[in-house]
Protein backbone atom coordinates (compact mmCIF):
# COMPACT_ATOMS: atom_id res chain seq x y z
CA UNK A 1 0.00 0.00 0.00
CA UNK A 2 1.61 3.63 -0.85
CA UNK A 3 0.05 7.02 -0.40
CA UNK A 4 1.47 9.32 -2.99
CA UNK A 5 1.21 12.74 -2.74
CA UNK A 6 1.07 14.66 -5.86
CA UNK A 7 4.13 17.18 -6.90
CA UNK A 8 4.47 19.78 -9.88
CA UNK A 9 4.08 18.45 -12.92
CA UNK A 10 2.32 15.09 -12.75
CA UNK A 11 -0.66 13.34 -13.25
CA UNK A 12 -2.95 9.98 -13.33
CA UNK A 13 -1.43 8.86 -16.15
CA UNK A 14 2.55 9.65 -15.15
CA UNK A 15 1.81 8.15 -11.66
CA UNK A 16 -0.08 5.02 -12.35
CA UNK A 17 2.80 4.02 -14.83
CA UNK A 18 5.24 5.05 -11.90
CA UNK A 19 4.05 2.48 -9.53
CA UNK A 20 3.01 -0.38 -12.82
CA UNK A 21 -0.70 0.37 -12.06
CA UNK A 22 -3.80 0.64 -14.13
CA UNK A 23 -4.54 4.32 -14.68
CA UNK A 24 -8.81 3.79 -14.73
CA UNK A 25 -8.38 1.80 -11.38
CA UNK A 26 -6.66 4.46 -9.63
CA UNK A 27 -9.04 7.04 -10.84
CA UNK A 28 -11.49 4.07 -10.17
CA UNK A 29 -10.52 4.13 -6.13
CA UNK A 30 -9.44 7.51 -5.46
CA UNK A 31 -12.84 8.71 -7.40
CA UNK A 32 -11.34 11.60 -9.40
CA UNK A 33 -14.28 12.77 -11.89
CA UNK A 34 -13.88 12.57 -15.45
CA UNK A 35 -13.18 16.33 -15.56
CA UNK A 36 -9.94 15.87 -13.58
CA UNK A 37 -8.93 12.74 -14.71
CA UNK A 38 -5.51 14.40 -15.94
CA UNK A 39 -5.67 17.31 -13.62
CA UNK A 40 -4.53 16.64 -9.65
CA UNK A 41 -3.60 19.56 -7.10
CA UNK A 42 -0.48 19.61 -5.79
CA UNK A 43 -0.54 18.17 -2.29
CA UNK A 44 -3.91 15.87 -3.24
CA UNK A 45 -3.09 12.56 -1.66
CA UNK A 46 -3.81 8.98 -3.69
CA UNK A 47 -4.38 5.78 -2.52
CA UNK A 48 -2.41 2.75 -4.23
CA UNK A 49 -3.17 -0.49 -3.57
CA UNK A 50 -0.53 -3.11 -5.37
CA UNK A 51 -2.22 -6.31 -6.27
CA UNK A 52 -0.81 -9.53 -5.45
CA UNK A 53 -2.82 -11.98 -6.94
CA UNK A 54 -5.66 -10.91 -9.64
CA UNK A 55 -8.01 -12.82 -12.24
CA UNK A 56 -9.04 -12.55 -15.46
CA UNK A 57 -12.05 -13.36 -15.94
CA UNK A 58 -13.19 -16.07 -18.53
CA UNK A 59 -16.58 -17.19 -20.02
CA UNK A 60 -19.41 -18.60 -17.95
CA UNK A 61 -17.74 -17.96 -14.52
CA UNK A 62 -19.25 -15.75 -11.46
CA UNK A 63 -18.15 -14.80 -8.37
CA UNK A 64 -19.20 -17.77 -6.52
CA UNK A 65 -17.12 -20.16 -9.06
CA UNK A 66 -14.10 -17.74 -9.06
CA UNK A 67 -14.04 -17.45 -5.10
CA UNK A 68 -14.45 -21.24 -4.61
CA UNK A 69 -11.38 -21.60 -7.08
CA UNK A 70 -9.30 -19.31 -4.54
CA UNK A 71 -10.82 -19.90 -1.35
CA UNK A 72 -12.27 -16.40 -0.69
CA UNK A 73 -15.53 -14.99 -0.23
CA UNK A 74 -17.54 -13.38 -2.58
CA UNK A 75 -18.02 -10.37 -0.10
CA UNK A 76 -14.42 -10.19 -0.53
CA UNK A 77 -13.74 -10.21 -4.21
CA UNK A 78 -16.60 -7.42 -4.32
CA UNK A 79 -14.71 -5.71 -1.23
CA UNK A 80 -11.39 -5.82 -3.52
CA UNK A 81 -13.76 -4.51 -6.45
CA UNK A 82 -16.69 -2.43 -5.53
CA UNK A 83 -17.24 -1.67 -8.80
CA UNK A 84 -18.99 -4.71 -9.09
CA UNK A 85 -21.85 -4.14 -7.25
CA UNK A 86 -23.11 -2.29 -10.26
CA UNK A 87 -21.77 -4.10 -13.01
CA UNK A 88 -21.60 -7.46 -14.71
CA UNK A 89 -18.70 -10.29 -14.95
CA UNK A 90 -16.98 -9.22 -18.55
CA UNK A 91 -14.59 -12.03 -20.55
CA UNK A 92 -11.32 -10.69 -20.06
CA UNK A 93 -11.55 -8.55 -16.81
CA UNK A 94 -8.90 -8.76 -14.64
CA UNK A 95 -10.45 -8.48 -10.76
CA UNK A 96 -8.01 -7.92 -7.85
CA UNK A 97 -8.11 -11.29 -5.32
CA UNK A 98 -5.08 -10.25 -2.99
CA UNK A 99 -3.87 -6.78 -2.22
CA UNK A 100 0.03 -6.66 -1.31
CA UNK A 101 0.75 -7.18 2.06
CA UNK A 102 -3.14 -6.66 3.27
CA UNK A 103 -4.03 -7.25 6.94
CA UNK A 104 -0.52 -7.87 8.01
CA UNK A 105 -1.57 -7.99 11.67
CA UNK A 106 -5.43 -9.68 10.59
CA UNK A 107 -6.56 -7.30 13.38
CA UNK A 108 -10.93 -8.25 13.43
CA UNK A 109 -12.81 -5.23 13.73
CA UNK A 110 -16.37 -3.69 13.92
CA UNK A 111 -17.33 -1.08 11.85
CA UNK A 112 -20.27 1.20 12.08
CA UNK A 113 -21.29 4.17 10.47
CA UNK A 114 -24.81 6.36 10.84
CA UNK A 115 -26.99 7.25 8.06
CA UNK A 116 -29.93 9.46 7.14
CA UNK A 117 -33.35 7.99 5.73
CA UNK A 118 -32.46 10.46 2.74
CA UNK A 119 -29.00 9.25 2.05
CA UNK A 120 -28.25 8.28 -1.41
CA UNK A 121 -28.87 4.71 -1.89
CA UNK A 122 -25.80 3.93 -4.21
CA UNK A 123 -23.49 5.36 -1.46
CA UNK A 124 -25.02 3.60 1.37
CA UNK A 125 -24.71 0.34 -0.80
CA UNK A 126 -21.19 0.62 -0.91
CA UNK A 127 -20.71 1.50 2.44
CA UNK A 128 -22.90 -1.42 3.37
CA UNK A 129 -19.72 -3.58 1.90
CA UNK A 130 -17.53 -2.86 4.61
CA UNK A 131 -20.33 -2.35 7.70
CA UNK A 132 -20.49 -4.38 10.90
CA UNK A 133 -23.81 -2.52 11.88
CA UNK A 134 -26.09 0.44 10.13
CA UNK A 135 -26.97 3.17 13.04
CA UNK A 136 -30.26 4.50 11.68
CA UNK A 137 -30.69 8.21 12.27
CA UNK A 138 -32.60 9.21 14.42
CA UNK A 139 -35.27 7.97 16.56
CA UNK A 140 -37.14 10.58 18.86
CA UNK A 141 -39.73 10.43 21.66
CA UNK A 142 -42.03 12.39 23.81
CA UNK A 143 -42.34 13.19 27.69
CA UNK A 144 -45.07 10.60 28.05
CA UNK A 145 -42.49 8.01 26.66
CA UNK A 146 -43.87 7.27 23.12
CA UNK A 147 -41.03 7.15 19.98
CA UNK A 148 -41.18 9.17 17.14
CA UNK A 149 -39.98 7.00 14.55
CA UNK A 150 -37.87 7.78 10.86
CA UNK A 151 -38.54 6.78 7.48
CA UNK A 152 -36.19 3.59 8.46
CA UNK A 153 -37.99 0.53 6.59
CA UNK A 154 -36.12 1.29 3.60
CA UNK A 155 -32.46 1.45 5.03
CA UNK A 156 -33.47 -1.80 7.62
CA UNK A 157 -34.18 -3.85 4.41
CA UNK A 158 -30.55 -2.54 2.39
CA UNK A 159 -28.71 -3.86 5.87
CA UNK A 160 -29.98 -6.97 5.95
CA UNK A 161 -29.68 -7.53 2.00
CA UNK A 162 -25.83 -7.29 3.25
CA UNK A 163 -25.78 -8.74 6.17
CA UNK A 164 -25.13 -5.75 8.29
CA UNK A 165 -26.49 -5.30 11.57
CA UNK A 166 -29.16 -2.42 11.63
CA UNK A 167 -29.20 -0.29 14.75
CA UNK A 168 -31.97 1.74 16.09
CA UNK A 169 -30.47 5.17 17.05
CA UNK A 170 -32.26 7.05 20.03
CA UNK A 171 -31.71 10.64 20.37
CA UNK A 172 -33.73 13.26 22.53
CA UNK A 173 -35.87 14.40 19.22
CA UNK A 174 -39.03 16.36 20.22
CA UNK A 175 -42.25 16.10 17.80
CA UNK A 176 -40.53 19.32 15.90
CA UNK A 177 -37.40 17.37 15.15
CA UNK A 178 -35.26 19.60 17.69
CA UNK A 179 -32.35 18.78 20.10
CA UNK A 180 -34.63 18.83 23.71
CA UNK A 181 -32.58 18.48 26.77
CA UNK A 182 -35.64 18.56 28.78
CA UNK A 183 -36.52 14.86 27.16
CA UNK A 184 -33.35 13.74 29.02
CA UNK A 185 -34.55 14.85 32.50
CA UNK A 186 -37.85 13.18 32.30
CA UNK A 187 -36.98 9.81 31.43
CA UNK A 188 -34.16 10.04 33.94
CA UNK A 189 -36.39 11.15 36.85
CA UNK A 190 -39.68 9.62 35.68
CA UNK A 191 -40.04 6.36 36.73
CA UNK A 192 -42.97 4.89 34.36
CA UNK A 193 -42.14 7.52 31.57
CA UNK A 194 -39.10 5.80 31.53
CA UNK A 195 -40.35 2.06 31.68
CA UNK A 196 -42.53 2.94 28.67
CA UNK A 197 -40.12 4.19 26.36
CA UNK A 198 -38.10 0.91 27.12
CA UNK A 199 -41.12 -1.22 26.63
CA UNK A 200 -41.75 0.76 23.38
CA UNK A 201 -37.61 0.45 22.14
CA UNK A 202 -38.29 -3.24 22.83
CA UNK A 203 -41.28 -3.96 20.84
CA UNK A 204 -40.22 -1.42 18.15
CA UNK A 205 -36.67 -3.63 17.55
CA UNK A 206 -38.61 -6.56 17.51
CA UNK A 207 -41.24 -5.68 15.24
CA UNK A 208 -39.08 -3.88 12.43
CA UNK A 209 -36.18 -5.98 12.84
CA UNK A 210 -33.52 -4.61 14.72
CA UNK A 211 -30.21 -5.97 16.34
CA UNK A 212 -30.01 -3.07 19.04
CA UNK A 213 -30.42 0.30 20.05
CA UNK A 214 -27.86 3.04 19.78
CA UNK A 215 -28.30 5.78 22.60
CA UNK A 216 -27.05 8.96 21.65
CA UNK A 217 -28.15 12.00 24.31
CA UNK A 218 -25.83 15.12 24.49
CA UNK A 219 -25.62 18.22 26.88
CA UNK A 220 -27.00 16.01 29.77
CA UNK A 221 -27.05 18.05 32.82
CA UNK A 222 -24.61 17.28 35.88
CA UNK A 223 -27.44 16.48 37.81
CA UNK A 224 -28.93 14.02 35.25
CA UNK A 225 -25.72 12.18 34.99
CA UNK A 226 -26.32 9.73 37.16
CA UNK A 227 -29.81 8.84 36.60
CA UNK A 228 -28.93 8.71 32.54
CA UNK A 229 -26.31 6.08 33.79
CA UNK A 230 -28.94 4.04 35.40
CA UNK A 231 -31.33 4.11 32.41
CA UNK A 232 -28.52 2.95 30.56
CA UNK A 233 -28.02 0.04 32.59
CA UNK A 234 -32.16 -0.45 32.43
CA UNK A 235 -32.45 -0.21 28.88
CA UNK A 236 -29.15 -2.57 28.36
CA UNK A 237 -30.39 -5.48 31.09
CA UNK A 238 -34.25 -5.35 29.27
CA UNK A 239 -32.48 -5.66 25.68
CA UNK A 240 -29.87 -8.33 26.08
CA UNK A 241 -32.41 -10.36 28.37
CA UNK A 242 -34.37 -10.08 24.50
CA UNK A 243 -30.74 -10.67 22.66
CA UNK A 244 -30.35 -7.17 21.63
CA UNK A 245 -27.81 -5.08 22.53
CA UNK A 246 -27.02 -1.70 23.46
CA UNK A 247 -24.43 0.66 22.76
CA UNK A 248 -24.06 4.31 24.04
CA UNK A 249 -22.57 7.60 22.33
CA UNK A 250 -20.16 9.68 24.56
CA UNK A 251 -18.50 13.28 24.10
CA UNK A 252 -15.27 13.59 23.69
CA UNK A 253 -13.87 13.69 27.36
CA UNK A 254 -10.31 13.71 28.15
CA UNK A 255 -10.62 13.73 31.98
CA UNK A 256 -12.44 13.27 34.76
CA UNK A 257 -12.86 16.69 35.81
CA UNK A 258 -13.32 17.93 32.67
CA UNK A 259 -15.61 21.35 32.54
CA UNK A 260 -18.37 22.15 30.41
CA UNK A 261 -21.86 21.08 29.32
CA UNK A 262 -21.33 18.70 26.71
CA UNK A 263 -18.66 16.87 29.14
CA UNK A 264 -20.20 17.50 32.62
CA UNK A 265 -23.04 15.19 32.66
CA UNK A 266 -21.09 11.85 31.09
CA UNK A 267 -19.78 9.57 33.31
CA UNK A 268 -17.63 7.12 31.15
CA UNK A 269 -16.57 4.41 33.79
CA UNK A 270 -20.08 4.05 34.58
CA UNK A 271 -21.93 4.18 31.19
CA UNK A 272 -19.02 1.93 29.97
CA UNK A 273 -20.06 -0.52 32.32
CA UNK A 274 -24.01 -0.21 31.77
CA UNK A 275 -23.64 -1.07 27.86
CA UNK A 276 -22.35 -3.33 25.74
CA UNK A 277 -20.05 -0.92 23.58
CA UNK A 278 -19.48 2.74 23.25
CA UNK A 279 -18.81 5.36 20.46
CA UNK A 280 -16.60 7.89 21.75
CA UNK A 281 -17.44 10.77 19.12
CA UNK A 282 -13.70 11.76 18.57
CA UNK A 283 -14.30 14.49 16.21
CA UNK A 284 -16.27 17.94 15.98
CA UNK A 285 -13.19 20.53 16.73
CA UNK A 286 -13.65 22.11 14.08
CA UNK A 287 -17.14 22.88 13.92
CA UNK A 288 -19.82 25.26 11.92
CA UNK A 289 -19.11 27.81 14.15
CA UNK A 290 -16.08 27.34 15.37
CA UNK A 291 -12.39 28.52 14.13
CA UNK A 292 -11.06 26.80 11.42
CA UNK A 293 -9.12 23.72 12.64
CA UNK A 294 -9.22 20.33 11.67
CA UNK A 295 -12.37 17.79 12.57
CA UNK A 296 -10.45 15.59 14.33
CA UNK A 297 -6.83 16.54 14.79
CA UNK A 298 -4.97 13.44 15.71
CA UNK A 299 -3.08 14.66 19.50
CA UNK A 300 -6.97 15.58 20.75
CA UNK A 301 -8.10 12.30 19.68
CA UNK A 302 -5.10 10.22 21.15
CA UNK A 303 -6.28 12.11 24.61
CA UNK A 304 -9.32 11.33 24.50
CA UNK A 305 -9.16 8.21 23.22
CA UNK A 306 -6.27 7.25 25.82
CA UNK A 307 -8.52 8.17 28.90
CA UNK A 308 -11.90 6.16 27.35
CA UNK A 309 -9.50 2.65 27.58
CA UNK A 310 -8.53 4.28 31.10
CA UNK A 311 -12.01 3.79 32.27
CA UNK A 312 -13.86 1.10 30.00
CA UNK A 313 -12.42 -1.67 28.41
CA UNK A 314 -10.92 -1.38 25.14
CA UNK A 315 -12.89 -3.79 23.70
CA UNK A 316 -15.91 -2.05 24.51
CA UNK A 317 -14.40 1.16 22.70
CA UNK A 318 -14.91 2.39 19.17
CA UNK A 319 -13.49 5.46 17.94
CA UNK A 320 -15.16 8.12 16.07
CA UNK A 321 -14.19 9.10 12.39
CA UNK A 322 -15.66 12.00 10.53
CA UNK A 323 -16.51 11.49 7.33
CA UNK A 324 -16.48 14.96 6.39
CA UNK A 325 -14.94 18.44 6.22
CA UNK A 326 -15.86 22.66 6.63
CA UNK A 327 -15.00 25.37 4.88
CA UNK A 328 -14.70 28.47 6.70
CA UNK A 329 -14.99 32.18 4.88
CA UNK A 330 -11.88 34.46 6.43
CA UNK A 331 -11.32 35.99 8.06
CA UNK A 332 -13.04 34.09 11.05
CA UNK A 333 -14.80 36.41 13.35
CA UNK A 334 -16.14 34.32 16.13
CA UNK A 335 -20.48 34.28 16.64
CA UNK A 336 -20.53 35.45 13.01
CA UNK A 337 -18.78 33.01 10.82
CA UNK A 338 -20.43 29.98 9.63
CA UNK A 339 -18.38 27.15 8.03
CA UNK A 340 -20.01 25.07 5.38
CA UNK A 341 -19.79 21.05 5.30
CA UNK A 342 -18.22 19.70 2.53
CA UNK A 343 -17.88 16.05 1.82
CA UNK A 344 -13.61 14.40 1.48
CA UNK A 345 -14.23 14.42 -2.25
CA UNK A 346 -15.85 17.39 -2.26
CA UNK A 347 -12.99 19.26 -0.77
CA UNK A 348 -10.42 17.91 -3.35
CA UNK A 349 -12.72 18.78 -6.17
CA UNK A 350 -12.75 22.35 -4.41
CA UNK A 351 -9.23 22.65 -4.74
CA UNK A 352 -8.71 21.72 -7.92
CA UNK A 353 -11.00 23.85 -9.41
CA UNK A 354 -9.38 26.93 -7.71
CA UNK A 355 -5.67 25.57 -8.40
CA UNK A 356 -4.96 25.59 -4.51
CA UNK A 357 -2.28 23.74 -2.73
CA UNK A 358 -2.96 20.95 -0.21
CA UNK A 359 -1.03 21.01 2.68
CA UNK A 360 -0.53 18.47 5.79
CA UNK A 361 -0.47 20.10 9.25
CA UNK A 362 1.82 17.39 10.89
CA UNK A 363 0.71 18.02 14.56
CA UNK A 364 -3.23 17.06 14.20
CA UNK A 365 -2.50 14.70 11.07
CA UNK A 366 -4.89 16.54 8.89
CA UNK A 367 -5.27 18.55 5.50
CA UNK A 368 -6.22 21.55 4.65
CA UNK A 369 -5.93 24.63 2.06
CA UNK A 370 -6.35 28.35 0.91
CA UNK A 371 -8.94 29.59 -1.76
CA UNK A 372 -10.43 32.77 -3.06
CA UNK A 373 -13.78 33.01 -4.53
CA UNK A 374 -15.78 36.05 -5.52
CA UNK A 375 -13.21 38.36 -3.60
CA UNK A 376 -13.36 36.46 -0.28
CA UNK A 377 -10.71 34.05 1.25
CA UNK A 378 -11.56 30.44 2.26
CA UNK A 379 -10.01 27.79 4.34
CA UNK A 380 -10.86 23.83 3.90
CA UNK A 381 -10.05 21.48 6.50
CA UNK A 382 -10.93 17.44 5.65
CA UNK A 383 -10.22 13.93 5.88
CA UNK A 384 -7.53 11.70 3.62
CA UNK A 385 -6.08 9.24 3.10
CA UNK A 386 -3.07 10.29 5.55
CA UNK A 387 -5.88 11.77 7.98
CA UNK A 388 -7.18 8.50 7.93
CA UNK A 389 -4.19 6.37 8.24
CA UNK A 390 -3.21 8.08 11.49
CA UNK A 391 -6.00 7.15 12.75
CA UNK A 392 -6.79 4.02 12.27
CA UNK A 393 -3.30 3.36 13.53
CA UNK A 394 -4.56 4.46 16.89
CA UNK A 395 -6.91 0.89 16.46
CA UNK A 396 -4.23 -1.04 16.87
CA UNK A 397 -2.10 1.25 19.42
CA UNK A 398 -5.39 0.91 21.92
CA UNK A 399 -6.76 -2.23 20.80
CA UNK A 400 -10.08 -1.36 19.95
CA UNK A 401 -13.40 -2.70 19.44
CA UNK A 402 -14.49 -0.58 16.31
CA UNK A 403 -14.70 2.06 14.56
CA UNK A 404 -17.69 4.01 13.84
CA UNK A 405 -18.24 6.62 11.13
CA UNK A 406 -20.52 10.08 11.21
CA UNK A 407 -21.78 10.05 8.91
CA UNK A 408 -21.48 8.04 5.86
CA UNK A 409 -24.08 10.59 3.70
CA UNK A 410 -20.82 11.56 1.20
CA UNK A 411 -18.75 9.22 -1.08
CA UNK A 412 -15.68 8.31 0.61
CA UNK A 413 -14.33 5.02 -1.25
CA UNK A 414 -10.18 5.10 -0.51
CA UNK A 415 -11.08 5.35 3.38
CA UNK A 416 -13.48 2.07 2.54
CA UNK A 417 -10.31 0.84 0.60
CA UNK A 418 -8.07 1.54 3.56
CA UNK A 419 -10.08 -0.05 5.75
CA UNK A 420 -10.37 -3.03 4.16
CA UNK A 421 -6.98 -3.35 3.13
CA UNK A 422 -6.02 -3.19 6.85
CA UNK A 423 -8.87 -4.92 8.81
CA UNK A 424 -10.53 -7.81 8.74
CA UNK A 425 -14.47 -6.50 9.30
CA UNK A 426 -16.67 -8.88 11.07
Amino acid sequence: MIIHVVQPGENIYSIAQGYGVSPQRLIFDNQITTSSSRELVVGQSLLILLPEITHSIKNDETLYSISNLYGVSVLDIVRNNPYLLDTILYPGENIIIKYQDEKINNYELKVNGYAYPYIDKNVLRESLLYLSDLSIFSYGFTTEGELIPPDDEELISMAKEFGVSPILVLTPLDENGKFNSYLVTVITSDVQVRKKLINNLLDTVKMKGYDGVDVDFEYISPQDRDPYTNFVRELTDSMNAQGYRVSVALAPKSSSDQPGLLYEGIDYKGLGESSNSVLVMTYEWGYTYGPPMAVAPIDQVIKVINYAVSQIPSKKVDMGIPNYGYDWPLPYVRGTTEATVVGNIEAVEIAIKNNARIELDRTSMSPYFYYSKKGISHVVWFEDVRSLESKFKIINTFNLRGIGYWNLMKPFRTNWLLLNYLFNIY
